[in-house]
């Protein structure tokens, strides 16, 4: 290969074979990253280093799970795309009725943007929804957000919910239908560096294929499949966001208020003793009182699951209007819960202040586990301090996560397959099941040391099966259930997909 001197080039005499071009994007890539690390590397100190020898660390885990992939079980897959494919047939014949008989409109197209406007603040004459568009101009919309407002005209009703069904069955069908490599496997590309949290992020894989496997939703789960004679492990962190929330403040303040709950066993049970003190006859008993705060509150929607929802929001930060718009509950109800829920925990507030209060002096904070990250928006800024809040619950819980990958992957024993952000999925040979999930599990809870000589271990929970997606004894006998070493797994793999070589590139 001949040298070229790049200090030498300009846009008139650049090489103009395509090999060349290659070779001289590849050799730049190399001399320019080694040449930043020079001038970088003698920045970094105590803090910032260890995170860089942390992310190098990473490399090997995330390389092998990028090259091995996940294997596609592709007459399962074309049972799903089929399924929802006449699902989409028949709702699309509902709205044409609707549309047709209601309004006299033929013939008209769901995803066509311009005719969804000519509907909706057009026929309808609905109130226009508006947001920038990509040219930065104000102007109607029809997205998610704008139909899920215009949702309370009943007018409008019952073609917004087949519209908003459409889509959803829409993206599924889309996302099944990904490209998959020849050999039958679906890749994808991890970032290391890829958020500010510390979190990885992905999309699709090297060469095109695959996709952001990161955000699968669980009912397209039960196509990805273990190789045959291996089975699947799925190791999770237990509220593990939550839990840093309470360790943070126990640090802080030493108000162990949050993290008691926390570690009470039913966090949201808890908080709805707590948040609801006088609504239930509570009994003191965890099992007992589930059964209370299971009974409904608002709408359809239990004690419980208001605890669960509105809880994570308000630890955040969140507001009372913002937190209405993306749950489409009652603004005061939501307000109502918030006064209850930080007289139940005042440290929530404490440590909202002192983000917003670090973030003001510093310009950046550091997490539970040691990440540094500086904050360049405006200090003072809702928005900025509402990303600060979140950083060092998520920021840490990935760290976690990511320590006991790490440990799993050294410890040589299992294949890894995926990181979905709080949790791995891995495949093992099925006769070693039971000394394996003890001990993987144990790996990846992850200790960290608190102050005032308190210890936070954040409990994972195994689940097992031949498919990712979830067990139903009709639907999906072979797919991932809890494991217990007092129960252990005794099923038999019902389905081993096979495709030939051709099979394989058609699909």
């Amino acid at each position: 290969m001949r040298a070229i001197k790049t200090h030498e080039l300009s846009q008139l005499n650049l090489p103009l074979s395509a090999t060349d071009q290659h070779w001289l994007y590849n050799g730049l890539d190399a001399c320019l990253t080694h040449e930043i690390f020079h001038v970088i590397e003698p920045q970094l100190d105590e803090v910032t280093r260890a995170t860089y020898d942390f992310s190098k660390a990473l490399q090997g885990p995330v390389l092998e799970m990028r090259l091995r992939g996940i294997l596609v079980d592709q007459g399962r897959r074309s049972q799903v795309i089929s399924e929802y494919e006449r699902q989409l047939h028949q709702l699309e014949a509902q709205l044409e009725r609707v549309l047709s008989e209601g309004l006299g409109l033929n013939d008209f197209n769901w995803r066509s943007p311009k005719q969804l406007l000519d509907l909706f603040y057009g026929v309808l004459a609905l109130p226009s929804i508006k947001k920038r568009n990509s040219k930065g101009i104000w102007a109607p919309t029809v997205d998610r957000d704008a139909l899920e407002r215009l949702d309370v005209h009943f007018v409008a009703q019952p073609i917004i919910s087949h519209i908003l069904a459409l889509r959803d069955i829409g993206k599924k069908i889309g996302v099944l239908k990904t490209e998959i490599d020849n050999d039958g496997r679906m890749r994808t590309s991890y970032n290391i560096a890829g958020t500010t949290t510390g979190r990885f992020s992905s999309s699709l894989g090297d060469f095109g294929t695959g996709t952001n496997l990161q955000n699968i939703e669980s009912r397209l789960r039960s196509v990805f499949v273990s190789d045959p004679g291996f089975k699947f492990a799925y190791i999770d962190l237990e509220q593990a966001e939550s839990r840093l929330v309470g360790a943070i403040e126990w640090n802080l303040f030493h108000d162990g208020k949050y993290l008691d709950a926390c570690e009470s066993g039913d966090l949201h049970t808890a908080v709805c003793r707590l948040a609801w003190t006088d609504q239930l006859h509570w009994t003191g008993t965890l099992a007992t009182d589930r059964v209370l705060a299971e009974q409904p509150f608002y709408r359809q929607h239990s004690y419980r699951h208001m605890a669960k929802v509105l809880g994570h929001g308000t630890n955040y930060n969140g507001k009372p209007f913002t937190m209405a718009k993306h749950t489409k509950l009652d603004q005061r109800l939501i307000a109502t819960f918030q006064d209850r829920y930080f007289a139940a925990f005042p440290a929530h507030r404490q440590w909202h202040a002192a983000v917003a209060q670090e973030l003001w002096t510093n310009g950046y904070l550091t997490t539970l586990t040691g990440r540094r990250r500086w904050f360049f928006g405006r200090r003072n800024d809702d928005a900025t301090i509402r990303e600060a809040v979140a950083f060092d619950p998520q920021g840490s819980v990935g760290d976690i996560l990511n320590r006991g990958m790490l440990a799993v992957w050294r410890l040589d024993r299992v294949q890894l397959l995926l990181q979905i952000h709080d949790a791995i999925l891995v495949q093992y040979r099925e006769d070693q099941e039971s000394d394996l999930i003890p001990l993987l599990v144990k790996i990846i809870q992850h200790p960290i040391q608190l102050k005032h000589n308190r210890t936070l271990t954040i409990p994972a929970e195994a689940k097992v099966g031949w498919n990712w997606g979830e067990w139903d004894a009709a639907k999906n006998p072979d797919g991932l259930v809890k494991w217990s070493a007092a129960k252990p797994d005794s099923r038999r793999r019902t389905r081993s997909p096979s495709a030939d070589l051709l099979d394989r590139v058609v699909c």
